[in-house]
C-alpha cells in the first residue's frame, strides 16, 4: 500500500518533503489540541519553524493543509495497526492486544482518537473534506476485515460471521468508546466498548478438534484484568447464536 507520504516524496526533494512532514506534523499536533477553527498560520509556522512563504508554498490554503493532516492521521493509524506486535490482526489475542493498547493509553481520555477527533470536526463543516475522511476510515476497517476475513477462511470463525460488519463493529466501538472517554475524564467506556465488541466476535468461535471453544462461547466468557474480557452468562451465549447471518444482532 502506497501511503500519503511516499506518494507525495516522489514529487519533492528530500528538503521539501522534510519541511512539507514538518509543518504536517506541527498542524496535526496543534489541530489536535486546539481544532482545526482554532488552529492559525502563525501557531503553525512557528511550531514547525518555517518561514510564511514555505507554508504558503507547500499549502497555499488552510483547507490543503487540513487534508494533508487527515491523511497524515490517517497514515498514522494504519502504520500503528500494523505494529509487529498485531501481525495481521487475525487472531482474538492479537485484537486483544490491540484493544488493550489502546485502554492503557491516556490519549483517549485527554483528546481522543487523532483521527476521528478532526474528522468528527470537519465532515460537517467542511463537505470538501469527506472524502478525505471516508478514505481514512476506509482505509482502518480493511485491516479489520483482511484479519477477520483470514480467521474465518482458517475455519477459526463461523461461516455465518460477516467480517465487513464485524469491522464497522469495532471502528464504531472505538470512535464512540473514544469520545466518550474524553467526556468522562477516565479509560471505562473505550474499555468496556472494545470488551463488547470483542466478545461479540468471540461468540464466533469455531470448536476445535478438542471439543474446546477457542474462547467460551458455552458457559461463561473469560473473565481477566488488563482490559480483557468479563464474564458472559450461557443465556447471553444462546442469545447471541441467534443473531442474523450477517454477523449483526437480530432486531
Amino acid at each position: 500500500m502506497t501511503t500519503t507520504s511516499e506518494a507525495l516524496g516522489q514529487k519533492l526533494t528530500a528538503k521539501g518533503l522534510a519541511t512539507r512532514e514538518r509543518i504536517v506534523r506541527a498542524a496535526a499536533e496543534l489541530i489536535y489540541e486546539h481544532g482545526a477553527q482554532n488552529t492559525n498560520n502563525e501557531q503553525i509556522r512557528e511550531a514547525a519553524g518555517v518561514s510564511g512563504s514555505q507554508l504558503t508554498r507547500h499549502f497555499p490554503t488552510k483547507e490543503s493543509l487540513v487534508r494533508a493532516v487527515l491523511a497524515w492521521q490517517a497514515d498514522s493509524i494504519v502504520a500503528r495497526h500494523q505494529a509487529p506486535e498485531l501481525g495481521e490482526l487475525d487472531s482474538f489475542a492479537a485484537l486483544r492486544r490491540w484493544a488493550d493498547s489502546y485502554i492503557a493509553s491516556q490519549d483517549m481520555v485527554h483528546g481522543g482518537c487523532t483521527f476521528g477527533s478532526l474528522a468528527a470536526e470537519v465532515v460537517k463543516t467542511e463537505p470538501s473534506h469527506r472524502d478525505a475522511v471516508a478514505d481514512g476510515f476506509e482505509r482502518w476497517r480493511e485491516l479489520f476485515k483482511y484479519g477477520l476475513s483470514a480467521m474465518r477462511e482458517r475455519g477459526e470463525l463461523r461461516p455465518e460471521a460477516d467480517p465487513a460488519a464485524l469491522a464497522h463493529l469495532l471502528t464504531a466501538a472505538f470512535q464512540g468508546g473514544a469520545l466518550l472517554d474524553q467526556a468522562a475524564g477516565d479509560s471505562t467506556p473505550l474499555r468496556d466498548a472494545l470488551n463488547g465488541a470483542l466478545a461479540y466476535i468471540e461468540s464466533f468461535a469455531v470448536e476445535s478438534r478438542t471439543g474446546q471453544h477457542r474462547t467460551s462461547v458455552t458457559g461463561e466468557l473469560p473473565t481477566a484484568v488488563g482490559g480483557c474480557l468479563l464474564g458472559v452468562s450461557q443465556t447471553t451465549a444462546d442469545t447471541r447464536r441467534g443473531t442474523a447471518a450477517n454477523g449483526v444482532p437480530s432486531a
